[in-house]
């Protein structure tokens, strides 16, 4: 058995090295790129310690981005399991046409976010955009949505939800379908009405399935990029950026690599940290119950 062992743990290597290639070595060089000035093209580059990080702690781009971030992770967090719940209950019940309802609401998950980015763009464009298009047709002037720093943030955590509410619906549909029917039945004897089945038989039931989809829900939204740069490429100015959109603009535009890099360490802190506290909050509920 123990020979066996040893050679069924040789079919871990190729998963291993493929992790260590494309997570672990990129990792550990953009660490140590965070410490060094580097702007990206040029060979000759020097170890600069903590200044970049120190430099983050008054960088208003980076203090607003951190807050984007938050709003990003908590507001998508919260909308996506509502809603995901909401349908999941609705679709748990049968009716005509339940199929078709649940592959609709499911279908946004399938398109690219950056092309979701693209197709919301033309949809709260200023000029020629549908929204504006709709408003016009009763005689009101068309509004400029992405202009605000706050209202573009709003939108691109919106957006968010719905393109990816579907897959808390999954997650809760099958939560759902896997509670026993005896569990109904007894809070029936006991006289207990929907809301009360809901809050003393639903919700605990499902506290495995809501963490699972919390914890998805709260690092896609504290990683959210592709929506950003497609509907607002972190504008008007900085006001939308993410972390994770400030360190491809702080690359790319600002040509400052080791700073980006830096921002980009703290955003994989951040994501790890905050995701961890959920779970481990969650779990313990789990155990209560």
């Amino acid at each position: 058995m123990k020979k066996r062992n040893r050679v069924m743990n040789l079919f871990y290597i190729p998963a291993l090295v493929v992790f260590s290639i494309f997570v672990i070595y990129p990792l550990c060089k953009g660490i140590s790129l965070s410490f060094t000035n580097w702007n990206g093209y040029s060979q000759n580059y020097k170890f600069v310690g903590i200044s970049n990080y120190t430099r983050m702690l008054t960088d208003k781009n980076v203090g607003r981005a951190f807050i984007n971030t938050l709003i990003y992770g908590a507001g998508s967090t919260v909308l996506q399991n509502v809603f995901g719940l909401a349908f999941a209950l609705l679709l748990n019940q049968k009716f005509k046409g339940r199929a078709a309802t649940r592959t609709l609401i499911y279908l946004p998950v399938m398109i690219a976010p950056l092309i979701m980015g693209y197709i919301m763009y033309f949809f709260f464009s200023f000029n020629n955009g549908a929204l504006n298009d709709v408003i016009g047709l009763f005689g009101k002037e068309a509004v400029d949505w992405l202009s605000s720093g706050s209202t573009a943030v709003a939108i691109l955590t919106i957006v968010n939800s719905l393109q990816f509410v579907g897959i808390s619906m999954v997650i809760y549909l099958a939560g759902l379908q896997g509670i026993p029917d005896m569990y109904y039945e007894a809070a029936d004897i006991d006289g207990a009405g929907a809301w009360r089945k809901f809050c003393y038989v639903v919700l605990p039931l499902l506290l495995p399935a809501i963490t699972s989809s919390v914890t998805i829900n709260l690092i896609g939204g504290l990683k959210l990029f592709d929506i950003i740069m497609a509907l607002t490429s972190g504008g008007p100015g900085y006001d939308s950026h993410s972390l994770s959109t400030l360190v491809h603009r702080t690359y790319f535009a600002s040509e400052n690599a080791g700073y980006a890099s830096a921002i980009g360490i703290v955003t994989f802190l951040l994501i790890a940290v905050f995701s961890n506290i959920v779970v481990q909050y969650l779990k313990k509920k789990e155990v209560e119950v």
